[in-house]
């Protein structure tokens, strides 16, 4: 596709993030396009918009994409084309799966399609399953497991391992097929389906988790979400345990699309397929025995863009990669956050088991909340916490997060959800983080000199604020206030003292 080469976004249409790169996925039941900025590592979703053309529901009957789904899908595409002709997104690239692949009207589609300059790929039903682990395993590093992608036309499975790929495979399992494997019963229709699985290779338990990828489990994350009236709503990194997931299956298998279409955050389309797919999910815990179900919102569009990162880049944290874009369009720098990670580490030292990485992003979220009014800064704070999509980030991970801001704006009654996420050392841990960034950022009013003539460290069973002589006066009665919370919150007494400039040893640039 060639369009204009893209501009700094002059109008800030999209808060400060520049349009950079789309995907267009043109699916047997949908075709959308995400125009995304932000980090490369941890992409933010900047526009998303589908059009339900279902292209794959006749496929079984007539081997033909049906004429009026064509044109619904054109007319998308067509507005998509504009879109990205206006937004000035030069990056784009379109592929086309189950559907259009097996069609026999599918290459003149395609023609038509590459007419309007998207240059659409045509991908096979097992490049479809890699680049949807690829997506797995950027959103989970060190993910090892199975992946099964449920889209409208196909099933595709498999493994994922130290970043790697098994064997995948593709099978005709999509929602739109799965009516025609229904019996009488549904544990009839149940051992129908595993048979197929059975038969692709897929009939021995993987003592593993299962990650889940497709719309219509989402749906179903969303759905158990809403049963347990969970405190987070993001269905991304859901996890169930095996016995969780077939009591989820089994209640949905039997549940009316028309209940479904009740709860608000589940589509008309979606409640649709969710019975059927429900069984296929039976038929999955049944054949695979997975260790855990865990949902995830990355998959073939997010393999694609992760596919195109240099090995470095595969290598970082998504979490961070993706808070530090946030913070940094909100005026706080990472060398800010690292400075301010680096003077609280000695009050509170790392707690083992990848905190620092928590601490550090912590920190950057409490940074970024300053920006906020007053009066809205910790519920809104909170929701960026909790319920904002962030990557290789836990319930745990998240409830710290929220804690370490409540504490950075003196809140210590934490909000009654925080504690269904996770136990109380982890949220004393970092309502500390809090705490201590807060003395950090309010002795120098974030200035990097402050940082450079101050330390804080626990000295004979006291907190100990050391101070540069020339920047004495720093302690005033704002920041003996801060000492004394972070020093009550650790059980400790505190002390300030007074180094001559001379003595001073303080760390350099």
């Amino acid at each position: 596709m060639t369009i204009r080469a893209s501009r700094a976004d002059r109008a800030g249409s999209f808060s400060g993030s520049k349009a950079e790169r789309a995907i267009i996925d043109i699916g047997s039941n949908t075709v959308r396009m995400v125009v995304y900025g932000g980090s490369l590592r941890a992409p933010t979703v900047l526009y998303n918009e589908k059009v339900a053309a279902r292209l794959g529901r006749e496929i079984s009957q007539t081997g033909l994409m049906p004429e009026d789904s064509v044109e619904l899908a054109l007319r998308g595409l067509r507005r998509f084309r504009l879109l990205l002709e206006d937004l000035e997104v030069e990056d784009v690239e379109t592929v086309a799966t189950a559907a259009v692949r097996e069609a026999k009207n599918g290459p003149a589609f395609v023609e038509e399609v590459d007419a309007l300059g998207l240059s659409p790929r045509v991908i096979t039903g097992e490049e479809e399953a890699c680049l949807s682990a690829h997506g797995v395993i950027g959103a989970f590093p060190g993910a090892a497991g199975v992946v099964a992608d449920l889209g409208g036309g196909s099933l595709e499975l498999v493994e994922v391992s130290d970043d790697e790929t098994g064997h995948p495979v593709s099978l005709p399992l999509g929602t739109l097929r799965l009516v025609e494997y229904r019996q009488d019963k549904q544990a009839d229709t149940r051992k129908r389906l595993e048979k197929v699985l059975k038969k692709g290779g897929w009939g021995k338990p993987i003592d593993a988790p299962l990650y889940l990828v497709g719309g219509t489990w989402r749906a179903m994350a969303v759905y158990a979400m809403e049963a347990r009236d969970y405190p987070l709503t993001d269905p991304h990194g859901f996890t169930l345990s095996p016995k969780e997931a077939m009591k989820l299956a089994r209640r949905l298998a039997s549940s009316r699309p028309a209940d479904l279409r009740a709860i608000e955050r589940i589509s008309s389309m979606r409640s649709e397929t969710m019975p059927d797919a429900a069984v296929l999910l039976q038929a999955l815990l049944k054949r695979l025995d997975p260790a855990q179900i865990v949902f995830s919102s990355w998959g073939l569009r997010e393999g694609l863009l992760y596919d195109r990162l240099p090995p470095h880049q595969k290598m970082q944290d998504p979490l961070l990669a993706g808070i530090t874009v946030f913070a940094a369009q909100r005026g706080v720098p990472p060398q800010l956050a690292t400075r301010i990670a680096g003077w609280t580490v000695d009050a509170i030292p790392p707690g083992g088991n990848g905190e620092e990485r928590l601490r550090l992003a912590a920190i950057l979220l409490s940074l970024a909340s300053m920006q906020i009014e007053p009066n809205l800064r910790l519920n809104q704070g909170t929701d960026w916490a909790l319920h904002k999509r962030w990557m290789a980030l836990d319930a745990r991970g998240r409830a710290m997060l929220a804690a370490t801001l409540a504490a950075n704006g003196n809140h210590l009654d934490l909000p009654k959800e925080l504690r269904e996420l996770a136990d109380e050392e982890s949220l004393k841990e970092a309502m500390g983080w809090g705490l201590a960034t807060r003395l950090a950022r309010r002795i120098g009013a974030r200035s990097r000199r402050s940082l450079h003539v101050s330390r804080i460290d626990k000295e004979a069973g006291k907190l100990v604020l050391s101070l540069q002589a020339s920047h004495a006066d720093l302690f005033g009665l704002p920041t003996e206030k801060d000492m004394a919370l972070l020093s009550d919150w650790l059980g400790l007494k505190h002390a300030v003292r007074i180094v001559p400039d001379d003595e001073w040893h303080g760390v350099g640039d």
